[in-house]
Order: C-alpha cells, then structure tokens, then sequence
C-alpha cells in the first residue's frame, strides 16, 4: 500500500475498464467537458473531497462551508477540487448504534478512494465514528489524504453557568433522575447544552479523535481544536486544500507511512494527556491494525501509569475546546509533554513534530493546558484490567471514577442485554444496593450488536434518589468520551464470543482492584467452566451487513474491526 504510484496522474488515472485505455480517457473528457471543464483543468493535479454532510448529522452542518474552503485553497494552489459523499455518521442518529456503521463508511471511503481518479484526498468528518472510520479507510487505500474536522461546538451558558454537550446532558439527567431539578429545569437548560454547529465541545470521542488525526500526521498543527463556526476553521480549510495539491504533486506520503510504532506511542501519550475517551483504543487499534500493528494494551496501561493528565477539560476537568483552542492547542501540549513524544514524528505540513513545536507561539495558558508538575489529575487517564471477568482486557477511565470505588469488591447484580436493563434498572424493588456491581452483557461487538455506548448504566432510580452518585459498572459495551464514573468498559472477550461475563450471576462476588490492575469473578474456574458448558450464544442475523458484521467483527482489544480488513502482521 505504498504512497508512489506511476504512470497518468489527475483525471487520466484510474481509467474505466472497457478494454480501451484511450476510448476511456475520451469519454471521461466528454463527461468532463459536459461539466464546464477546460483541457486546461483536466490536466491539473486532482484532490477528492470527501463530504460527509447530511440532515441526519447536526455535527457536520458547517461541513459545506467547510469544503467550500478547502476547494478555494485547492484551486488557489493550481489544483482541481471533486467533491464526493461517503456514508456519515452520527452517534444520536444511528440504530441501534454508530459503531455497527464504522467499519461500512471505512470500507466506503477505501473503496471511492481507490476508485476515483484523485492524486490526494481531504476527508471532512467530525463526529465520533466518521474520522476513525476516514483515517482506516484511507490507510487502507494508500491514497495520500489530510483530514479537516468540522470542529468542535462552543459552550453553551445558562443562568451564569457554562454548560456543553454531552457531559452537562448526561449530568443533568442524572440529577432529575435523582429527583435534584425537576423537568421544567431540565428543559430551560435543554436550549443551552448545544448551542452551535459542531462536534461535543468537551473532550469526548469526537475530539479525543481530532485531536489524534493531528497527533498522527493527518491534521495541520493546531487544526484539530478551531471551533466549528469560527472563521478561522475557514482559513483552515483553504491551508488545507492547499497542502494536499503540494502533496498530490509529490505523490507522497501515504497514509500508511503516518501509522508506525513510535507514531502510535505518541498518540497513545497524547490521549492519556488529554484525558481522552476509552473509545479512542478501540479506534487506535483498528487504524494501527490497518497499517500492521498492534496495539499492545499494556503499553497503554504503563504510558497512563508515566503520563499525567495536563487539559483541564470536561469530563475529567472543567474547560471546553474553545478554552483548549485559544489556550495554544495540541501543540502547545505537545511542548509540555515535550520529551515523552517522539518529535521526530511528521507533522501533516512536512515538518517534524519538533520544528512544529519550537515555532508554536510561546504563550500557553497554564489553567487550561497545565504544567506537568500542576496536572489536573497525577496520571493513568486510562487504565487497562485483566483478570478472570477479562482476560484480554477491559478500560476503566481511571481520571473520570470516583476515587472511593476503585477498590471495591461486591454482589454482582446481573443485566442481560439492554432490553433488561431498560426494563428493571428502575424498577422500586429491584434488589440493589449501592455495594452492588452492576454487569451488563451482551452489549459487546457482537451482541450488542456493534457495541452501543450503554456500559455507563444509569445509577438505579430508587439509589439516585437517595444520594447515590456512582456505583461500579461493567460491561462488554462502550462508553460515550463524554461520560464519567467508575464504570469498566470493553470487557474482552464479549459475552456473546462466549467470555466469563456469559457466565457470571447475580450475587456472584466481583472484585475490583485498580491498584493491582485486576477485574475478577470470585467463583472457581471449575464452576466456571461448568455454567459455560450452557451457554449458548446469540443467533446470526440471517442476511446483509449485519450477518458479515457479525460473523467477521473482531473484540475490543483488536479495533473491532473485520478480521479480513486488517493487516495479517497486526494479528
């Protein structure tokens, strides 16, 4: 999948197969020219724009002001801007969850990136799914390709208080749950949690991602933090199409050469401290996958153990995006990680990490971006639990859990699959209290099915409204970036693959102990191993995507990618 190709380049590449190069090339031309395009135009260099834009994705709704930029700058730069849609992805409009619908959209974009006649592709996306999915499809593909986020929304402020999506959506749930506002509350507040175009503006999935993209190489240097609606998105996008004609001149790099081992340390670094969502291992290990690594998990666990958490940023700390943005963005905390990266890393405009970093402007504002000596919180943002409940694996967000939990040890109270959990989490006499461990399974790639963000349970009704905050929680599902509590997530293997969590049962005693990195059922492996003997596992959907998803999708630990996607050397 290297990045040099031969022979035509532009709108002569990539040819229709009819048996006849020229008679191909012919027609491409008359189509062309039915398009109100020169011979001149035909010949110059080619960058594909993926739109992502849809009705269905309120993240992406200044995409199209977006992409106009980037054709200015495309053209500016002597060069020939398509547009073209892929699958886009939205996490609050995607049954029974966007996840199911990532590996599809990268497929699509590696499929329209190899078969489109472009030299280098801009992939505009922004909400949780779209830009894992963009980067695997263009690893994959071997196109040279920059990303340009749509950005992240402003802050929302209500009666003195700054408020932002998804965080202060799920806090305030919880607190009319918990009978603390009541719905009239609850509604005033609803106007105020999103009150821009854009992405969640806290450090949740979307940004975690943006911010990674830059990490890696397929964002310019401090793109991923411009608000969605500020104009300086705008001048972004015109630097953007820009660069990508430099590059599609040169023909290099390809995506591939972005993703390697020292790369990954860094984005692994970066994400521990940014506080990052748990979902960014699962994409980290599908795109290091499609480029033939793996992700070792416990080099996660040992980076978090080395890497305090430096932006103080929701839901682990106070401040929002635009704060992160205007307090110097992933550069300037690249500065203060300063030798724990490898700044001889490409940066997506050529330079190394290092140049990037010397020339950053000097100012930082230390309360949003803190010293490595004044972090928001000491280290281990994420942290990585084996043990019999998982021993391949599970996330807990270490920098987001109430301290008093994470040595625990309690009666497991059994959800299996989030029709029961709907149906009972509330009800008044549900045997719960709160020294119980909630576990739900059947929520994991397989069963879930494409592993919903359900592992942060709601706290049971009758608990909330006695003052319970947090309780520990276990799952094979996901969590939204967004959210917060002692909840372990991507238990691996999933309950539906035939992992402990199908065997566990209500009463059984779970042990939690961060300290020593151990998630365990306290029954024997014999009992074990005889409740298993009766497990039976879901069902196949009998046809389409869902039966290949299903059939192909991998666990956590591995991206949760499709087995015949990823590189055999990532295995």
């Amino acid at each position: 999948m290297s990045g040099e190709r031969e022979g035509p380049r532009g709108l002569a590449r990539r040819l229709t197969r009819y048996g006849d190069a020229e008679f191909a090339l012919f027609l491409r031309k008359a189509f062309l020219q039915a398009q109100g395009l020169t011979g001149e135009a035909i010949d110059r260099p080619v960058v594909g724009i993926a739109q992502t834009a849809s009705d269905f994705n309120p993240c992406h709704a200044s995409a199209p002001r977006l992409v106009s930029a980037i054709k200015r700058g495309v053209t500016m730069a002597g060069g020939l801007p398509f547009t073209f849609p892929t699958i886009s992805l939205h996490e609050s409009f995607a049954f029974p969850s966007s996840m199911l619908l990532r590996n599809l959209m990268a497929m699509d974009t590696e499929e329209m990136l190899r078969a489109l006649p472009l030299d280098a592709a801009v992939l505009v996306g922004g909400c949780d799914k779209t830009l894992p999915a963009q980067i695997m499809g263009a690893v994959s593909a071997g196109v040279p390709a920059f990303v340009a986020p749509v950005g992240p929304m402003l802050a929302g402020n209500h009666e003195g208080e700054r408020l932002g999506a998804s965080t202060d959506c799920r806090r305030l749930w919880a607190a009319w749950r918990a009978g603390e506002i009541d719905e009239t509350r609850l509604e005033e507040a609803h106007e105020h949690l999103m009150p821009s175009h854009g992405t969640c503006m806290v450090m949740g999935t979307a940004s975690t991602m943006a911010c990674l993209a830059e990490t890696f190489g397929f964002v310019l240097p401090g793109g991923s933090s411009i608000p969605a609606v500020l104009a300086e998105r705008l001048r972004f996008g015109e630097r953007t199409g820009r660069q990508a004609v430099e590059v599609a001149r040169a023909g290099m790099p390809a995506p591939e050469s972005r993703i390697t081992p020292a790369s990954l340390r860094n984005a692994v670094t970066v994400l521990q401290a940014l506080g990052g969502s748990t979902n960014a291992l699962i994409h980290l290990a599908a795109i290091a996958g499609r480029a033939g690594l793996p992700l070792d998990l416990d080099e996660v666990d040992r980076i978090g153990r080395e890497t305090p958490v430096l932006a103080d940023l929701k839901p682990v700390g106070r401040g929002f995006m635009e704060d992160f943005h205007r307090a110097g963005g992933l550069p300037a905390l690249m500065r203060r990680l300063g030798s724990r990266l490898d700044l001889s890393a490409l940066a997506a405009d050529g330079r190394t990490l290092a140049e990037v970093v010397d020339s950053w402007p000097d100012w930082t504002d230390e309360t949003v971006i803190r010293p490595l000596d004044e972090p928001v919180a000491p280290g281990e943002a994420l942290a990585v639990l084996r043990g019999s409940l998982a021993p391949d694996g599970a996330v807990l967000k270490r920098a987001a859990a109430g301290s008093g939990l994470l040595q625990h040890e309690g009666p497991a109270l059994v959800f299996k699959g989030l029709d029961d959990l709907a149906a009972r989490i509330d009800d008044p006499d549900l045997p719960v209290t709160p020294e119980h461990v909630l576990v739900l399974r059947g929520a994991g790639p397989i069963g879930g099915p494409g592993m919903p963000e359900a592992g942060s349970l709601p706290i049971p009704r009758k608990l909330a409204r006695s003052g319970v905050t947090d309780m520990v929680r276990i799952s094979d599902a996901r969590m939204s970036g967004t959210a917060y509590g002692t909840v372990v997530v991507h238990v691996s293997p999933e309950a539906a693959a035939g992992g402990a969590l199908a065997s566990v049962r209500d009463g059984d005693r779970i042990r939690l102990d961060f300290t020593g990195r151990r998630l365990d059922v306290l029954v024997s492996d014999e009992e074990m191993a005889a409740r298993h003997e009766s497990y039976h596992p879901p069902p196949a959907p009998e046809r389409g995507y869902a039966q290949l998803f299903a059939r192909h999708v991998t666990q956590a630990d591995r991206g949760c990618d499709f087995d015949f996607l990823t590189s055999p050397d990532s295995r």
